[in-house]
Order: C-alpha cells, then structure tokens, then sequence
C-alpha cells in the first residue's frame, strides 16, 4: 500500500502525475468524442443541430452549477476518491451510452459521463499540489492544463479512424477503465473518506466566496474561455470558407491549431518556475490573444497567414488556464480549500464556454465574421484588468 507523500521536502512523484494527466486526458476525450461523433449520431437518430447540441452543452451546464460542490466533495471525501469516482462514472456512462438504443438514453449517459468529468477534473489539481514537491508544482499545474486541449485533438484525430459511433463510447470507456486501475496502483492515498457535514461544506464554499481572489481567477478563466472557444467552436467552419478545405481537412488543420495550446500550457509552466510574475503572464496573453483574434477575424490577411494567427492565439491563450490553475493554492484563503478554489473556477471557465459560442455565432449571423473581432478584443481588455486585480489578491505571487 502507497503511503501519503508529504507537501514539505519530498520529492516529486512524477509517475502519479503522469496518472493524474492521463486520467484528465481520459475526460477530455469524452468532450472531444461529442463533437467528431456529432455527425455520426445525427445521421442514425436523424436529429436536428439544436437538439444534437445538447451532446456537448450538457457538460457545461453541469461545469456551471457542480463546479463548487464537487470541490467541497473532494475535501470531505479525499481527492483520490474523487478522482476513482470520476473514472468510474466516465466508464459507466461510456459503456451505457455506447449501448443506448434511443437518443433520450444516450444524453442520459451524457450526464453521467458529465458528471464524472467534472469530478476528474477538479480533484485532479488537488492531488497534484500533494504529490508535487513545492518547487515543482507550478510545472505540474502546467502538465496538468495540457489535459483539454490534448484529449480534443486526441478525439478528433481518433474520429478520422473510427468510423462507428458506438465504437468511440466504448474505447473511451475501456480508456476510463484503464486509468481506474492505474489511478489505484500510483496515485498515493490522502486524508479523506469521513462523512461529509453540510454545514462544514456550506461554510467551505462561503470561505471560498467572501474572498477576492478566486473570484477573480474564476472570471478571468470565464474570459479566457469565452475568447478561446468564440474562435475554436467556429473555426471549422472559418476555416472552410476562408481557404475553401474540405471539412476533414478542416478537422485536422483545427487539431494541429489546438496543439499550440498545449504548448502554451508548458511554457507557462517554465516560466512560472523561473519567477515571472502570474498577472504579467496573464496580461501578455490576453494582448496577444486579442491582437490575433482582430487579425483572424477581421480577414484581411492571407489564408496562411490567418491559420498561423489561429495557431498563435492558441498558443498565447495555453499560458493563461496554466498559469490560473498554479494560483489557486496562493488564493485560497487555507490549503485546503483548493479544490474549492479549482470548482469555482471550473464554474467560471463553463460559464465561458457557454456564452462565447452563443454570443459570437449571434454578431457573426447578425453582422458578419469581421464583428467577431470586436468581442474577441473586448473580453481580452477585460481579462487585462482582472489580471491587474490578481496581483494584490495573490498572497505570497511574483
């Protein structure tokens, strides 16, 4: 049996971080799946778009709503539990949806599947700050951020392959399976496991929310999301009219688009290590992020020339969701209070994704692509200044 590794003077256990991201990847292929199957599922249940949307919307709803509970979860139960739970609720949804004869059921697995998501994904920092020594976890947070923008990109060049919906659901699930019995193996066990009192809870999450700055992570997460999925839920589709590709073409150009993201993630982590300060980091990549997003948009550019663009605002946005996952444990009013921290801003981050593709397909249906560049510009200027506000609610940040 693995004991407890110590916050103070122990070394990293770099093969539970491993785990610990490749259990995050898992989740996000279940993001990714739902998208590249869209199609697909459309074509057997014979669905139309706004119905078929709730393929992917269900799991922000509950990122929306479930984001603070499951992180006070997390504390009263023990991350790793939280983390075993989510697996395990992934492959059981996983499994039922792939088995679904009616659509109804499959978005009942969708839940389940949402679910576990969400719980993977807020107890997964949680273990990272305690198996990470404290030098070191800034570069896992890093690591741990690449989980996203990895499992999407894994998901759609997965979709060029597998042809057969159903077939995804179960990879996914045998994935989730895997990554069970992995987590149970290496990741060491923590404090945790007592029956949550609802009152402690209740109080966890007022801590949390009386103080400034995870509010202020949580809207600039909420930003940061709004800008990065305003262009990449749409980019499939610039991309075709733009450079006249085809739509697997396009698939592809937007997998490699997102690989830039995960570069970002690591590169803050490298930064971070070498003492730049949070709020600066975050301020240059909102710059840039609405710099690129007024190029892109506005299209006055060469179609490889905006593609590139696409790619570099990918890569400036990989430094902000780094970097803000490495503060939760500086804005947390104690320790352990993270992985409520990391639920509130899940929260805001849902939020984002939620309203960007909603308001940017709105200006861009009402007035055209070029309006988009507008908004993009917009929530960068304002990510700029809740950034400024983070430098004086970071306890103990460069």
């Amino acid at each position: 049996m693995t004991a407890a590794v110590s916050t103070q003077d122990a070394r990293t256990d770099w093969l539970a971080v491993s785990v610990v991201v490749a259990s995050g990847i898992v989740a996000a292929l279940q993001v990714g799946k739902a998208a590249i199957a869209m199609p697909l599922v459309q074509a057997e249940f014979g669905l139309d778009l706004g119905t078929l949307g709730w393929l992917a919307s269900i799991f922000a709803v509950l990122g929306m709503v479930g984001g603070i509970p499951v992180g006070t979860l997390a504390i009263a139960l023990g991350a790793r539990n939280v983390l075993l739970l989510g697996l395990l609720a992934v492959a059981v949804g996983a499994f039922l949806g792939a088995a679904a004869p009616r659509f109804p059921m499959l978005l009942a697995s969708r839940v389940v599947e949402g679910l576990g998501f969400l719980l993977i994904i807020i107890a997964g920092p949680a273990i990272l700050q305690r198996v990470a020594s404290p030098d070191r976890r800034d570069l896992a947070m890093a690591v741990w951020s690449c989980f996203m923008p990895t499992g999407i990109a894994l998901a759609m060049l997965a979709g060029l392959w597998l042809t057969d919906w159903r077939m995804i659901w179960q990879v996914t699930g045998a994935l989730a399976v895997i990554a069970i019995v992995l987590t149970g193996l290496t990741v060491p066990k923590s404090d945790g496991g007592a029956a949550p009192s609802w009152t402690a809870l209740a109080g966890d999450a007022g801590a949390v929310l009386s103080t400034s700055g995870p509010l202020l992570l949580a809207l600039t997460f909420a930003l940061y999301a709004l800008m990065f999925f305003a262009l990449f839920s749409f980019l499939p589709v610039l991309l075709m009219q733009r450079m006249q590709v085809s739509l697997a073409t396009a698939g592809l150009l937007s997998a490699l688009a997102t690989t830039g993201n995960i570069a970002g993630n690591l590169i803050a982590g490298v930064l971070l290590s070498r003492g730049i300060g949070r709020a600066n980091l975050i301020i240059a990549a909102s710059l840039a992020m609405g710099l690129c997003g007024i190029g892109i948009f506005l299209g006055l550019l060469p179609d490889i020339a905006t593609f590139l663009l696409c790619v570099l605002f990918a890569a400036a946005g990989g430094l902000i969701p780094a970097t803000l996952l490495a503060s939760a444990p500086l804005a947390a009013p104690a320790t352990r209070l993270m992985p409520v921290v990391v639920g509130l801003m899940m929260q805001g981050s849902n939020l984002g994704q939620v309203v960007g593709p909603v308001a940017i397909g709105g200006v861009i249906e009402a007035l055209g692509w070029p309006s988009a560049a507008g908004l993009v510009a917009a929530a960068a200027l304002l990510a700029m200044l809740t950034a400024l506000g983070l430098r004086g609610a970071l306890r103990g940040a460069a």
